[in-house]
Parts: structure tokens; sequence; C-alpha cells
């Protein structure tokens, strides 16, 4: 005899409870989950306050992008416009007026030169700033919030949604650095210009060019030509090298300006300067001229300093330079002088410093400058080393007592050349291995003994390429530390924490990743 079960409305009610689970169940398996906004504290460098809160915007198709009417603030409008149309599709159109979706202002307020607010609601997103440089810095911000894939160069699928509340960030330093050594290997104008690129994401506003060295010269000289021509020619290993012709020179200066980066032209003296030496015979002080070099040893070349045509020569160096450098900084070098006495590079340093001013430009060198006496307003750029010789960094804390602006590069820290371990294949490891938290977990307002913290000017991380060849080889070495030390630039140094700095630079690389950046990725950092 079979059984028949009999169904209660209960029962009825229980089934169909357990059926909704299963097939929610099977939604939750099948569909991906509701996209969220990056949250306002995430990006980097920190920024200085943060208030979260609200409903977030979406971009969609509708969006515009509303400036105001001047020439700067329609350039960053149409700049954020040309990062976000290929991975959105949308025409993001720019106008001069109040009525955007995205609004970017000028306007007087405690922002300083380089500050900016972020206010963003259901409504829209606005950036508001007194400079147009603060705009810019904005931008970044808000490139950051977005989705990294908002960073390829095809149309990707939304949604596109920026977190609700309100930003408020200025930067610590003024100067905020990065160098690049186009002298060991020499470096086209668009690779230069993609690291500027790169740069400018993390609010960097130096680009320090390191244009002469012993294995090439990197730019045109009109009344010395031989320079660029014989000087230029080769590299470390023997390759072909090649320099910068003036318009070339004034390419970069104009790409990097539009991404408010002041480029810092290096003319190394009165070592480094076997490049100089073989191109003009006379430049020496018996007169005969070198072989070209494209090895790597360092400290063996020096100018002619009792020559008075050593002057001449840099008098016209630094004043074609600084006729093509709008900015303020020219940097004269100074490092590794072995073969010129103490005596001579005093002299040397006496004799040039006043030349940079002749031309309009503050003096920047490596902190042996201070070996000698610096002009008055110059700059040191210190790049020793933790266990630097006590009596090296006294020497550097008494100019800097006097006067002497101090820009940090400390060699053991931020020398983007230094391998991450033993078994990095690129780079050096003179000065130690150099893993990401390393490059982080530092203070440069109060790295120096006795140096003031009023001045330090900031820090900067350079690149020297002996064994850099490629953008994909920069790119490696660069990231992930470039952006620590943008952080130590740029945050407040109660924000500095590596633990929660290196949850918030896992976040990067998918955005590297959506740029193309060969990024190095240390067992330090929680990748996703």
């Amino acid at each position: 005899m079979r059984r028949h079960h009999r169904t209660t409305p209960r029962t009825t009610r229980v089934l169909g409870a357990l059926l909704l689970v299963a097939v929610g169940s099977l939604a939750v398996g099948a569909a991906p989950a509701p996209a969220e906004a990056t949250p306002l504290d995430q990006v980097i460098p920190a920024p200085a306050k943060v208030t979260p809160g609200g409903s977030p915007y979406r971009i969609t198709a509708k969006t515009r992008i509303g400036v105001d009417d001047s020439r700067e603030a329609r350039r960053v409008g149409e700049y954020l416009a040309g990062v976000l149309r290929p991975s959105t599709g949308y025409r993001l159109p720019v106008h001069a007026g109040r009525g955007g979706d995205i609004q970017l202002r000028l306007a007087k307020g405690p922002f300083g030169a380089e500050g900016y607010r972020l206010d963003s609601g259901a409504k829209g997103v606005t950036i508001t700033a007194a400079q147009p440089a603060g705009l810019f810095h904005g931008v970044q911000t808000l490139r950051q919030l977005l989705p990294a894939k908002g960073e390829k160069g095809s149309v990707q699928p939304g949604p596109w949604l920026v977190a609700g509340g309100a930003i408020t960030d200025s930067p610590r330093y003024g100067w905020r650095g990065a160098m690049l050594d186009v002298s060991r290997h020499f470096f086209t104008v668009d690779q230069v210009k993609r690291y500027i690129d790169q740069l400018a994401l993390y609010k960097v506003n130096k680009l320090h060019l390191h244009l002469s060295d012993d294995q090439g010269w990197r730019i045109a000289i009109d009344s010395w030509p031989r320079l660029a021509t014989y000087g230029g020619s080769t590299q470390v290993g023997g390759g072909p090298g090649g320099f910068y012709t003036k318009a070339d020179y004034k390419e970069i200066v104009r790409y990097a300006s539009a991404r408010y980066l002041e480029v810092v032209p290096e003319i190394d003296m009165p070592g480094h300067t076997n490049a100089a030496l073989a191109s003009y015979a006379e430049l020496n002080c018996d007169g005969v001229a070198p072989p070209l070099y494209t090895g790597t040893e360092v400290g063996f070349s020096s100018l002619c300093v009792g020559k008075d045509l050593t002057y001449d020569f840099v008098d016209d160096v630094i004043g074609e330079l600084a006729a093509l450098t709008p900015g303020r900084y020219l940097h004269i070098g100074g490092d590794e002088a072995h073969s010129t006495s103490h005596e001579d590079y005093v002299t040397f340093m006496d004799r040039v410093q006043p030349v940079v001013a002749k031309y309009g430009k503050t003096v920047v060198g490596w902190h042996q400058l201070t070996g000698a006496t610096p002009a008055k307003g110059a700059v040191a750029q210190y790049w020793g080393l933790d266990d630097t010789s006590a009596e090296e960094k006294a020497q550097v804390a008494k100019a800097a007592q006097n006067g002497t602006g101090i820009v940090l590069s400390p060699a053991d820290r931020v020398y983007l050349d230094m391998k991450y371990t033993a078994d990095t294949p690129l780079g050096q490891d003179w000065a130690g291995l150099v893993e990401v938290r390393r490059s982080y977990d530092w203070d440069p307002g109060d790295y120096l003994p006795g140096v003031p913290a009023a001045a330090v000017r900031g820090v900067e991380a350079p690149l020297w390429t002996e064994t850099i060849v490629t953008s994909a080889d920069i790119e490696y070495m660069a990231f992930p530390r470039l952006a620590g030390v943008a952080e130590l630039g740029w945050s407040a140094v109660g924000t500095h924490d590596w633990e929660r700095y290196r949850v918030r630079l896992a976040a990067q690389g998918a955005r590297w990743e959506a740029m193309g950046i060969n990024y190095y990725r240390s067992p330090q950092v929680p990748w996703s």
C-alpha cells in the first residue's frame, strides 16, 4: 500500500523558503558581488585628512567635466578626460562653467601651492585648489579612487564609482623628486615621458636629469658641439649612446611642466667629466684627451681647476642650459671628485656657484658641496648611508644650520638602483640590499642629526643606470619603492605606518598591471 504525503500550508511555506535560499545561493555563486568604491583613505600618498560618508558618485555616459574659465584649469580637465576616456568609453566633455558633474575649481583657501580639497557625493565630485598644481594633484587622487582598470587603454565594464566624503590634502615637503641617470645609459624622449607619467600619479614634483658623466654627455651645447656628438656617442658597455637636441630637452621640460614636475638638470663637475675631457683636449691639464669610457668605475676624472678655459667652458654650458630651463634650480654635481684635491675642489666651487646665480638659477649639489662653502640659498642633496661617518654628517648639519637646504636621498634607503635582495637580476649592492620596507620605514624630518627640521626641503629617489637599459628595467627598480618615497615626501609623519602602508601598496599592483608597469612583487607586500 502506497502512503501519500499530505502537504500542509506550513510545509509549503517552508519548502518555498528553502527553495528561495537555494536559488539565492546559486545566484550568489553565479554573479559577482556588487561593486564597491575604493575607500578615500586607501590612496598613495596618504592624504592629510579624510572624512568618509555619504553616497558614492557614479561616472556615466552623461558625466561632464566642468572647469573654471582659465587655460590651466581646462588643461587639467582635458588631462583627466584623456586618462578616463579610453577605459570608460565615455565622451566626458570638458567645458567652462559650474555645470559639470566633475568640477575643477580654482579658489582662495588654505590649500597652499599644491594642496586641494576633494568632495564626493551622489551628485558629483568637486576638486578645489588655490593653484593649478593642486587641481592636478587632486586629479591623481581621483584616479586612484576609481577602479584600477580605469588605467587601461581599451573600454572596460563599469561601474565607475567614487566613494562619498571629503579629502583635504597638502604636502609635507615642497621637494618630492626622482632622479633619472641618462648618462650611463641613454633614454629617449618617449622613455623619459613614460617615467614622468608614472611619477605624476604619486604627486612627485621634481624630475632631476643627470645629463653628464664619464660615460656620456647627453645635452647639445652649441658653443661646444663635440660634447654631444662625440661625448654622447657611447654608454656603459659600449652601446651607441645618444643625446638630446635642444628641441628634445625643451619637449621633456614642456611635458613635465604639463604634469607639474619641475626639471632640475645636472651637469656633474668637477669629477665625472670624462665624456667632456674626451671631447675637448684643451679641457685637460696636459692638453691630451683621454679615450671615451664605457666602464663603471668612478672618481678618476677631473676638470682642470687651474685653467681659465675651464670656467669659460662652465659659463657656456651653464648659460645655455639655464636658458633652456624655466625651473629655479641647476645641479652642479660635486660628488666623488677623488681626482681633485680638496683645495682645488673649494676653488672650483667658489668660482662655479656664482656662474649659476649669474644665469638666474639656484645651486643644487651633492652633499660634498658642504665641504666647500655653499652659496646663499643653495641646496645640498645628501646621498650618504645610515652609517656614514659622524664627521661627514656633522659637516652637512653645519651647512644646514647656516642656511643650506637639504634634500634627502640616503643611498641605503632610496637609491632605486640598489638590489632588493641578493637575487635581484638588476642593480647594485654597494649601499646594501634595499627591500620595500627599508625604503619606506624612515623619517626625513629627523634622519640627519643636527639638521634643523626647517632646513629639510624634501626627498628624492635617484635611479643610476649602470645596469638599467630599458623602460621595463626602470620600472622594475622604481616600483614599488618609488611610491613609498613619494609618500615620505607628501604625507604627514603621523600617517607613516608600515603595516597600514603595505596594504595600500598592495592595491596598487592591479593599477600598475593596467598601466603596463613592470614592477617587483616584493614578498613583504600582500599583493591582491
